[in-house]
């Protein structure tokens, strides 16, 4: 068996949802995207008196519910099947919407550009244990903001084919990068049977979705593009500062999306979301890390399960600014709940500062965080080891199992190996190495994983076309920015201190 996590009874989970479906049924949704409001009025949903809000009985709740389908595979850029969403499939992923960049060579914090964002692509690409990419921040810095989504995904593109979580900026943002997707498959059919991303959704709060995230959901639908459905549920703001209230709160939104995203296209692939906080009274602040975030974090994914709803959560991330002591904590607690909760895709690897500020070391101490957590929920099997008889003899023979056929046997599975960037030395080895602390092992391990990067051919014609889709959106700009060069092709080499390394397997799940 695995390791599992119950926050939530039966009976808890039966009044939540009960309680949500009343809301949507007699408080209903503000549908601000007309096009999208205009579909539910079509498909025979009514509005409360006011005609501003769109009421959603439950048996139509229930329905989109039952249509959603609990999992789906997610594909990569050459339409091989890469990985399953859902079950109790783990995937950590980088988390998104950060728009400064903590530089690891100058450890200064600036608003990132494109060759950021390349070098992020790069190193992301070759990390074990972080599942796939995301567009993880803005580059605001040297593209204009209408096309910086597209321009995010370009890059992602021809830098991994690993699939990717992003999402549009504006209303009119999914079209564009949808057709810049289907440039790597047959056709719009071929793309929504072979999905290679999930596309963010974000629910506004205060019982509405806005138009950007209206439209967005719609083109998504149409374009067989899974969706997770994201509220940034802020409990003691917008949303109830006890757990049960902001859980009704949260699946409001969440079937509320649910519901859109099923009416448009039944069958589409929606993950059950969130990015919850709470707001500190104090600092007037919004901690995604606080511990009352990552309760209502596990309690809605098990709320999720209940449905048999593929899951998504903003995890395995921290409110610091740095990556220290707090960064640590924060990281590896949230990721090992996480892990523990199942949820299938775990977005916050390498965020800092409240998701505003990604951080390259510390997306490969994370890579690591995230290793282990996997390893801890792996299922626990009888292996040779019972009874013990031999293991009992080869210890009183030779007074250690070092040598033990068994130890020799398990042990490249069973014990989980470290890189360099967490110590495992000991002091006096350390001292000769140089004492260097996590970030300076953390910012060595960054530069030799990008002089390692593989690179691989785009065919030249596609990339010309995803270049002139961003280029049409220009509104006063003339030219793309300069992308960094690929470091030179050599053979695959492992970076130092993984190299002849056991134990050591990239898991998806």
């Amino acid at each position: 068996m695995r390791p599992t996590l119950s926050v939530l009874s039966d009976e808890q989970i039966k009044s939540i949802l009960d309680e949500a479906k009343r809301l949507m049924a007699e408080v209903g949704m503000e549908i601000r995207g007309k096009s999208m409001k205009q579909r539910m009025l079509d498909s025979g949903l009514k509005t409360d008196k006011s005609g501003k809000r769109i009421l959603f009985p439950v048996d139509v709740v229930d329905k989109a519910i039952a249509d959603a389908p609990s999992s789906f595979t997610l594909f990569n850029r050459d339409g091989n099947p890469y990985t399953e969403i859902g079950g109790n499939n783990v995937h950590y992923v980088p988390g998104s919407s950060g728009l400064k960049i903590l530089d690891h060579r100058t450890q200064k914090t600036r608003l990132a550009n494109s060759t950021d964002f390349i070098e992020y692509a790069r190193l992301c690409d070759g990390l074990e244990h972080i599942a796939y990419l995301a567009t993880a921040f803005s580059t605001n810095k040297d593209i204009e903001s209408q096309v910086s989504d597209a321009w995010r995904l370009y890059m992602t593109l021809t830098t991994s084919k690993k699939p990717v979580v992003s999402g549009a900026f504006s209303e009119h943002g999914v079209p564009r990068m949808a057709e810049m997707m289907e440039m790597f498959r047959e056709n719009r059919a071929d793309l929504a049977a072979k999905p290679m991303s999930i596309f963010t959704i974000t629910a506004t709060g205060n019982f509405r979705y806005g138009e950007d995230s209206c439209q967005n959901m719609l083109d998504c639908a149409e374009n067989g593009i899974p969706v997770e459905i994201v509220p940034v549920t802020l409990m003691g703001l917008i949303a109830p500062v006890t757990l049960v209230g902001a859980l009704v709160f949260h699946c409001v939104d969440v079937l509320t999306g649910i519901t859109m995203a099923q009416i448009v296209r039944p069958g589409t692939p929606v993950l059950f979301g969130g990015a919850p906080a709470t707001f500190h009274m104090k600092a007037a602040s919004s901690p995604m890390a606080a511990i009352e975030a990552q309760h209502l974090n596990v309690a809605y994914v098990q709320i999720a399960k209940s449905l048999s709803l593929p899951t998504q959560a903003y995890m395995a991330l921290s409110d610091g600014k740095s990556l220290d002591a707090q960064a640590g904590g924060e990281t590896f607690s949230s990721a090992l709940l996480a892990a523990i909760a199942g949820v299938n895709s775990v977005s916050g690897p390498g965020m800092l500062d409240f998701v505003l500020t990604f951080s390259l070391p510390k997306l490969v101490f994370d890579n690591e965080v995230c290793g282990q957590s996997l390893h801890f929920i792996r299922e626990i099997k009888v292996l040779d080891d019972l009874p013990t008889t031999d293991l009992v003899n080869d210890l009183m023979r030779d007074d250690h199992l070092i040598t033990s056929p068994h130890t020799l046997e398990h042990w490249p599975n069973e014990l989980y190996l470290t890189d360099r960037v967490i110590d495992r030395e000991n002091r006096e080895t350390w001292e000769e190495g140089g004492s260097k602390d996590l970030l300076q092992r953390a910012t060595e391990e960054v530069e030799e994983r990008l002089a390692n990067y593989q690179p691989f051919e785009t065919d030249p014609a596609i990339d010309k076309a995803m270049r002139e889709i961003v280029i049409a959106g220009f509104e006063s700009q003339e030219k793309l920015p300069e992308l960094p060069p690929p470091p030179e092709r050599r053979a695959a080499k492992a970076p130092a201190g993984r190299r002849g390394r056991a134990g050591r397997r990239r898991s998806k799940t």
